[in-house]
């Protein structure tokens, strides 16, 4: 049984605010090492399924960079599947930007279906989550099944934000609405489809010449295989599944993962998740500094008096003398000088927090507020930046107006594309 995996990665992602400035949702780093799209990937390979394309689109840069040839998966093959990552390209009045999730596959299908794969695996590349896909392709051939959907029950007051599905007692979808105002069931879609290939062939065929159609999987093409009567299947799931496409559901799937029972172990050797890492030396801890309850990857430096307690520090970040780091995020390169106090803050790549800085608090507050600091950013020394306050990208010390930024403050680098 030939089976294809199909990784849709064009997302934006705009939700993410600062993260996906200047690279696609998927790519996003997570838990320290990882990007996003290492969680589909790794499925995928785990899964015995080594035949995998990735359509990309919104600034692909640096998932291109990520994925390379493919070797941290297992993916560098010509011959025996590999990874192939497709973007946008303009044919003679045939292609162009994809429109939806759907008519991304419909603008790639005759590559999807060169050596006639018998089944097609479509994969959002944007969830955080480990699934076996062998068990679900067993499943799907046991139903007889023209597409099966991948399923987990979600908390009802959350149920508004999923494709919601209907079901019957053997387990066949009786019914599919998007995201519904008043949600019938807590049964929701996880943007995991398994379709043999004649029938995703003939629905993004029937999809693609229907004018009034928004060409997307879950608004259109789901509802009406069975609105018609296809066989279409729930394939339950019961673990670990999280779409990080806000900031706050970014930060908690971080802070999940420094719980004493975190939802899954990233140190399971029977279930590695792989990924693209530079070379760094071990990690540096001077005498004198507290680490509590926290994730460091490799070349982290932390010096002597710094505290950091229940955070994730990507390669490369260094924490100055007496510098406080506590429940953030900082990702790789970023510099924490001395004497700085960092909560509940998530800087991405290259950040500079300049000494005595004061940025985000820990408030008691139903909901975290979260402050964010872009790629390259410079925050000046003493400096007050108030919880959930955004510094944008490339920002430096003569972008501001003030040495306090308010909580509902965006400050943005006043420099041409490029001057920066």
């Amino acid at each position: 049984m030939k089976v294809r995996a199909v990784i849709l990665a064009g997302g934006e992602g705009s939700r993410l605010g600062t993260l996906t400035a200047k690279r696609t949702k998927p790519a996003v780093p997570f838990a320290g090492k990882y990007r996003i799209i290492d969680f589909p990937l790794s499925n995928c390979i785990n899964s015995g399924i080594s035949d995998v394309m990735i359509l990309a689109q919104y600034r692909p840069h640096s998932l291109i960079e990520h994925i390379g040839a493919g070797g941290p998966w297992d993916l560098n093959r010509d011959f025996t599947g590999g990874v192939r990552i497709y973007t946008p390209y303009k044919a003679r009045g045939a292609s162009d930007w994809y429109l939806g999730t759907a008519d991304a596959v419909q603008q790639n299908f005759r590559f999807i279906k060169n050596n006639s794969p018998d089944l097609v695996l479509i994969l959002s590349g944007d969830h955080i989550y480990e699934m076996d896909y062998a068990k679900m392709v067993a499943y799907h051939l046991k139903q007889e099944a023209d597409l099966t959907m991948a399923t987990i029950r979600v908390p009802s007051a959350e149920a508004s934000r999923f494709g919601i599905v209907g079901i019957s007692e053997d387990m066949r979808v009786t019914s599919f609405v998007e995201k519904p105002a008043r949600p019938p069931s807590d049964l929701a879609n996880m943007g995991v489809y398994l379709f043999s290939l004649e029938v995703l062939n003939r629905a993004l065929l029937d999809d693609h010449n229907r004018p009034d159609s928004s060409h997307d999987f879950g608004k259109d093409i789901l509802p009406r295989l069975v609105n018609t009567g296809a066989r279409v299947f729930a394939y339950p799931y019961d673990g670990y599944w999280v779409d990080v496409g806000t900031v706050a559901s970014y930060w908690q799937a971080h802070m999940d993962q420094l719980n004493d029972n975190p939802p899954f172990d990233l140190n399971d050797r029977r279930w590695i998740i792989h990924t693209r890492t530079e070379e760094r030396p071990p990690v540096w801890i001077a005498k004198g500094a507290v680490i509590e309850n926290s994730l460091l990857a490799d070349g982290c430096e932390i010096a002597n008096g710094a505290r950091v307690e229940r955070s994730i520090l990507s390669p490369g970040v260094k924490v100055g003398a007496g510098a406080i780091i506590r429940e953030s995020i900082l990702l790789t390169s970023t510099r924490v000088e001395a004497g700085a106090v960092v909560e509940r803050t998530i800087t991405d790549k290259n950040v500079v927090i300049a000494d005595h800085v004061k940025i985000g608090a820990i408030a008691l507050t139903d909901e975290p507020t979260i402050t964010m600091v872009g790629k390259n950013s410079i925050v000046p020394a003493g400096y007050v930046i108030e919880p959930g306050a955004i510094i944008g990208t490339d920002v430096i010390p003569e972008d501001y107006s003030s040495n306090r930024v308010r909580s509902e403050d965006y400050i943005q680098t006043k420099r041409l594309a490029h001057e920066v």
